[in-house]
């Protein structure tokens, strides 16, 4: 599926632009960091509300992070 492709990239670019471990994502958001490993490899969806808290925790539209639009302020 694309927007699994799109959303696994996006995370995985974003955590790196920010320079953030899956660690303190965790410890930030309460998203387990094995989620976040899962989401990355694209082994896992995350829910509508996991995608909101990762959208608002690396400041960038839901849109962007689930690669439907390429702009990614808020």
């Amino acid at each position: 599926m694309l927007v699994r492709s799109q959303f696994k990239e996006r995370l995985k670019e974003l955590r790196f632009e920010k320079n953030v471990s899956m660690a303190k994502v965790q410890k930030d958001t309460g998203i387990s960091a094995n989620m976040i490993s899962f989401y990355e490899r694209g082994v896992s969806e995350p829910t509508g509300e996991k995608i909101i808290k990762l959208a608002q925790y690396f400041r960038v539209t839901s849109d962007y992070l689930l690669g439907l639009s390429n702009r990614n302020e808020v």
